[in-house]
């Protein structure tokens, strides 16, 4: 009978370990996810552009052709290229969350540079020029190629977020924001393309007044939405690219622009609270944006110089 007792109390022990591991897990996805949400909101904001021009019914196909995608690259590719970094250069982490955050800081403050200089928008053309199956491979192609990007930004970002040291449940944890990461943009990304369908249905099926008015409502106030969703990513693209590029330079040696920060934060909104964080951002986003601009005629020149050199080898 004693020994029945030991074993129930080594179950229940484990069972409780097990518990904490979990509450732990989910503690630390919630904190890194957090950390992520620039990159996030971008990754939602970008990508209902790649199905615009192309037949309705083919919107949420590409949306799972592109969100399987991520699954892949997150999880097979770079979830276990994350964990070798951080077991054998884990030095290099800061300068490649930095690179990461160099390129927020260039997409927003393209984008914010796009609003006061004109530039020629190849959308409209290339639709004109490709049948929808070669348009929709593209558009596919793109949006992998900037989701492996988007993604390696947010796995870096989880992991220096991570306080375990045990390279099991950094994994675990990994794949748990991963996944949720994923599932909720994708998520969130099939609503939007498919609200003003939903809106054209209501407004023409619709038995009452109400629910007819509510449908017109969604179809005409969706192109608003898109405007403030992207909006909100720019913006969240170049606080996040900002503030990891403060961060960084505080854990390479160089503490002037995060102290300085620091203590305008605190003496305008006190420590904490959410006056010194929107402070705090504020500074970070304006960083970002002079940053970004610095960085778009530096990237101009370098794609034109590889441009001169694959004319060249023609």
């Amino acid at each position: 009978m004693s020994g029945l007792l030991a074993l129930l109390d080594d179950v229940a022990a484990i069972a409780k370990l097990a518990a904490a591991q979990l509450d732990d897990i989910a503690a630390q996805a919630s904190k890194a996810g957090a950390k992520a949400a620039g990159v996030v909101v971008d990754d939602a904001a970008v990508t209902p552009k790649y199905v615009t021009g192309l037949p309705a019914a083919r919107e949420l196909p590409i949306i799972w052709k592109i969100a399987r995608a991520s699954f892949f690259n997150k999880l097979v590719i770079l979830l276990p290229a994350a964990l070798l970094l951080n077991a054998f250069l884990p030095w290099l982490l800061t300068p490649l969350l930095m690179i990461g955050g160099a390129y927020l800081c260039f997409e927003g403050a393209e984008k914010v540079y796009h609003l006061f200089v004109p530039h020629t928008a190849h959308g409209p053309q290339e639709a004109e020029t490709l049948d929808a199956a070669h348009l929709e491979e593209q558009r596919v192609k793109g949006a992998i190629k900037t989701d492996f990007i988007l993604s390696a930004e947010i796995m870096t970002i989880t992991l220096s977020a991570i306080d375990a040291d045990q390279w099991w449940l950094q994994g675990i944890i990994l794949a748990v924001v991963a996944i949720g990461i994923t599932a909720l943009v994708y998520g969130a990304v099939a609503l939007l393309v498919k609200m003003d369908d939903a809106g054209l249905k209501l407004s023409q099926v619709g038995r009452l007044a109400a629910t007819r008015a509510v449908g017109r409502a969604m179809v005409a106030y969706m192109p608003t939405l898109m405007t403030v969703i992207a909006t909100v990513g720019t913006a969240a693209m170049l606080w996040v690219g900002g503030n990891i590029l403060v961060h960084g330079l505080h854990d390479l040696g160089w503490h002037f622009p995060y102290e300085t920060i620091k203590h305008a934060a605190e003496a305008v909104g006190g420590k904490g609270g959410f006056v010194n964080w929107l402070v705090t951002a504020t500074i970070d986003g304006v960083i970002g944006l002079a940053f970004g601009l610095a960085l778009i005629p530096v990237v101009g020149r370098a794609l034109a110089l590889f441009g001169n050199g694959k004319a060249a080898a023609h």
